[in-house]
């Protein structure tokens, strides 16, 4: 499979991991769009979010509590997004979340 993201979880790639548990893993996005922007994939191939079962999106969001939790992120707050398919932006086709925040967010909810 010729898949970026495939690639970096098992390795073949290098980035900068922080977080991996037997389903998940998580890196730090090359061109983040926030002080801290983190991908979170599952380990399972799918192009998008609506390829991921209800058992897989809970266990990245299980993933994403875990590594937020106690961390400044946490009680500052911190935005989840997901793009599916190319006009919503989606540039990498295995499905995969964001966690933004570091810092004030804007667009959403103003």
């Amino acid at each position: 499979m010729d898949c970026l993201f495939c690639k970096i979880f098992q390795g073949q790639i290098p980035s900068k991991k922080v977080y991996e548990d037997e389903n998940v893993f998580a890196f730090e996005d090359i061109h983040p769009l926030a002080k801290t922007h983190i991908l979170f994939i599952h380990k399972k191939h799918t192009t998008n979010v609506n390829g991921l079962s209800t058992i897989h999106v809970g266990q990245v969001f299980t993933a994403i509590k875990n590594w937020t939790s106690g961390q400044k992120i946490e009680k500052e707050g911190f935005r989840v997004v997901t793009n599916t398919g190319p006009d919503a932006g989606q540039t990498v086709f295995h499905a995969h979340f964001h966690v933004l925040g570091g810092e004030k967010l804007g667009g959403f909810g103003k």
